[in-house]
């Protein structure tokens, strides 16, 4: 199950977290917050989840930068 860690403004800032937690070893779906995702642009705002035994994990390198 995926639980969510932070909410982004934007699909850049997202994707920076996600290339940051996947070179710790960590995996990351982004989920636009708009209805229809295919039509989703690239300055709306962005959900990060992580899966749900790694969250702590997730916390900790955040907490590290």
């Amino acid at each position: 199950m995926w639980v969510e860690l932070m909410e982004v403004k934007n699909a850049y800032i997202a994707e920076a977290w996600k290339e940051l937690f996947n070179a710790e070893g960590l995996a990351v779906r982004v989920v636009p917050l708009s209805e229809k995702w295919a039509e989703a642009g690239e300055l709306e705002p962005r959900k990060l989840y992580v899966p749900q035994g790694k969250l702590h994990v997730a916390k900790e390198i955040m907490r590290k930068i």
